[in-house]
């Protein structure tokens, strides 16, 4: 009786096993870093609140560092922003029907809920943002945080706490100044350009202008400099590689808080609107 044959085994199938998980792993290392910034995040948030001390002389030397950097630049940006897309691209639609003056509703929904506090979120973070990352960066590869974890100093408390604080209560305070200049490039783009009556402007604005429109702005834009300042303390903190690393953490640290600002934007404007459904109603 002969003996059964042996099943000859594909010398690479064990090789292929691991393949399956291959698409898992891609996002293993994004999900540990976006863990690890909400725990630093937490961290800062219960360090604030357990021992609110001690650090409030460095938060207003931060935000005097925010407002003598980003007022000009999100003044500009605000102001032409609202001139250009909803101004005069709105503005232009308004007009076929012969009621330019009802762009002053129009601005309510696009300047005071959402461009700006997108664009302040923008410039804060491209200008502030990457400072922070930066300077924390070349603080890592110099060894200074070393150096002051070694001393028994909290380098997040010491660090990260002052700038997130900072950028948490400045985003949101240069959101109602960011508010003023778009409607005043959206004002701009009505009257002089179109020929609206200045008066009716203004009561088409206030019409539909709500307190629950002005505070959900602000504090959406307080969050996002909260989120700037977490990803960007992160991002600075976990830097290596030399000077060329510190360039790549500053990149990276832009692109994560203007993805998690556009995210963030959309769940809480969901959520804004659907407890608040009476302000999607024009007058």
């Amino acid at each position: 009786m002969s003996s059964p044959t042996a099943v000859p085994i594909p010398k690479d199938s064990t090789r292929r096993l691991p393949r399956v998980s291959k698409p898992l792993k891609g996002l293993e290392g994004p999900l540990v870093q976006a863990g690890e910034m909400t725990r630093l995040m937490f961290q800062v948030l219960w360090m604030a609140v357990r021992h609110p001390i001690g650090y409030w002389s460095e938060v207003k030397d931060q935000m005097f560092d925010i407002l003598k950097l980003c007022w000009i630049p999100m003044a500009v940006s605000t102001t032409a922003f609202g001139l250009g897309a909803p101004g005069l691209q709105g503005g232009n639609i308004f007009n076929l029907f012969g009621i330019p003056e009802r762009l002053g509703s129009f601005f309510v929904m696009a300047s005071v809920r959402e461009f700006a506090p997108w664009v302040n979120a923008m410039v804060v973070a491209g200008v502030v943002g990457t400072a922070i990352t930066a300077d924390l960066g070349a603080r890592r590869i110099r060894e200074e945080i070393d150096a002051m974890e070694v001393l028994g100093v909290d380098p997040i408390r010491t660090l990260v706490l002052p700038r997130v604080i900072a950028l948490f209560i400045m985003t949101g305070l240069l959101d109602l100044v960011a508010i003023l200049f778009g409607l005043l490039g959206g004002y701009i783009a009505a009257v002089p350009i179109l020929g609206a009556n200045p008066a009716a402007f203004a009561d088409s604005l206030f019409a539909n202008l709500s307190a629950t429109d002005v505070w959900g702005s602000v504090v959406k834009t307080a969050l996002f400099g909260l989120i700037i300042g977490v990803v960007c303390c992160y991002k600075g903190l976990k830097a290596s590689g030399g000077p060329i690393g510190v360039g790549s953490a500053v990149n990276q640290a832009v692109v994560i808080a203007f993805a998690a600002i556009w995210i963030f934007n959309m769940v809480f404007t969901t959520i804004l609107l659907g407890l608040n459904p009476d302000i999607q109603v024009y007058k």
